[in-house]
């Protein structure tokens, strides 16, 4: 055999070549995860959850039912007879303007890239957004990335919708119908759009402090509550209030208002996950277990101070804790869905009890003492019972409280210069006797026989 066949085997000489190909294969592993997008992006149909995109789906309508017909019909059986077909007109109403205004520029507004305070301009009138089923290429949100944009454009609409027709409660029976309309338009541009810029596009300054509201505390209810109470104050008093009953026309619709807000609160808070998964499931669980136990800690609230439990004390407080634990419901657990709840059950009886008559304003239907108060509760506790293997982060008491103070004192605020303006301009209150006859027949020739 000749020596020329053998190699002598030399330590060491495959190592180079073996080094080479293991880094190949290993550095995949180890290398930095894709930076997250940043703004809309497009992408291929194969990304897209069909199981994620069918729960936003069911979520977006769901959210639209608490306004048409839940919030309509909760308000609506609240007022006077006399009151009634505009109350609920007022919700309807707002949910045809919001959808045009949120095409046209609200969601651009609030959920683009811009500055820490407002979004940009490259989805004006939905602008940029793709679905191309030739090329099989649609476009998605950079905060909901396996959903199609138009899906969260839809369900991020349904808050936006919500939030100015809950501020209607506090001014109900006595705004201008017009007034009322060019209010809602302004607010929705100028305070709700910013906000949730603040508070949802990861560039907002509130976001980028680390605030967590998961599905509208701040953004929804303190907003809506800060604007609702400045509007009763500015308007003034209803035409006898305190001095003659004001006597609910059906607390049957408002039983089923808010039995419709609580059912679709469910896809308020677990669609917020923007996803069929483990959080939207505990969110859900949460926010049951808290609308229970607040509506409980409100009736033994009653029932301790009057000696009577009442058909709206229960649903109230039911609203109480939806609200409450609407920050808190994708970052607690049982535990903290209890606490909140029974909080806010105790402190929105307060808020609409014992500071409405502190502060002296005719928040007719309890805006500020049940959105307000609750939303601040839910908030701030948020900060308390927040578990970080739930939210993935930690929570911050300080954040949560600038979050939710910066909100009441921006809305509060904007909405006393929207409101001034308005006054000064096309007046904001009824003439006394279109309010002493009822706005369904003097602003609308409709009554209720």
């Amino acid at each position: 055999m000749r020596k020329g066949l053998f190699i002598k085997h030399r330590p060491g000489s495959l190592q180079l070549p073996l080094a080479a190909a293991l880094f190949l294969v290993a550095a995949p592993l180890f290398a930095d995860e894709p930076a997250a997008p940043t703004a809309p992006y497009v992408t291929s149909f194969d990304k897209i959850s069909a199981g994620d995109t069918a729960w936003m789906l069911a979520s977006t309508a769901l959210v639209l039912m608490m306004t048409i017909p839940g919030l309509a019909l909760f308000y609506a059986g609240m007022v006077r007879k006399k009151n009634v077909l505009a109350t609920a007109l007022h919700s309807f109403a707002i949910t045809c303007l919001v959808t045009v205004l949120w095409v046209v520029a609200g969601y651009s507004l609030a959920f683009t890239p811009g500055s820490p305070w407002i979004g940009g301009f490259s989805r004006l009138l939905l602008g940029g957004m793709v679905f191309d089923k030739v090329a099989g290429t649609v476009s998605v949100s950079h905060v909901a990335t396996t959903i199609p944009e138009s899906v969260l454009v839809m369900f991020q609409m349904t808050f936006a919708i919500i939030t100015p027709a809950l501020i209607t409660g506090a001014f109900a029976e006595r705004m201008k119908f017009g007034a009322m309309i060019a209010f809602m338009t302004l607010w929705s541009l100028l305070v709700y759009a910013p906000v949730a810029h603040w508070v949802w596009e990861p560039g907002g300054w509130l976001a980028a402090m680390g605030d967590q509201d998961f599905a509208g505390g701040t953004v929804v209810h303190i907003n809506a509550g800060a604007a609702g109470i400045v509007c009763a104050f500015v308007l003034g008093k209803r035409t006898g209030y305190g001095r003659e009953p004001f006597v609910p026309y059906n607390l049957a619709f408002t039983l089923i208002g808010a039995s419709l807000l609580w059912v679709g609160w469910f896809g308020f808070n677990a669609g917020s996950a923007t996803a069929a998964d483990g959080r939207a499931g505990m969110a859900m669980l949460v926010t049951q277990l808290a609308t229970a136990t607040a509506s409980l800690s409100w009736m033994m609230t009653e029932w301790m101070l009057r000696m009577r439990v009442s058909l709206l004390g229960a649903c109230s407080g039911a609203v109480a804790g939806l609200v409450a634990i609407t920050p808190a419901s994708g970052f607690v657990d049982q535990f903290g869905a209890l606490a909140i709840g029974a909080a806010a059950g105790i402190g929105c009886y307060w808020g609409a009890t014992g500071l409405k008559k502190l502060l002296g304003a005719d928040d007719s239907l309890d805006v500020f003492g049940i959105h307000g108060i609750g939303g601040m509760i839910g908030a701030i506790l948020t900060g308390v019972f927040s578990r970080k293997a739930i939210s993935g982060a930690d929570a911050s008491l300080l954040t949560q409280t600038i979050g939710a103070f910066s909100t009441l004192a921006y809305s509060a605020g904007m909405s006393f210069v929207i409101l001034m303006g308005l006054k000064w301009t096309i007046g904001l209150r009824v003439e006394p006797e279109q309010e002493f006859a009822g706005l369904d027949l003097s602003l609308h020739a409709e009554q209720i026989p």
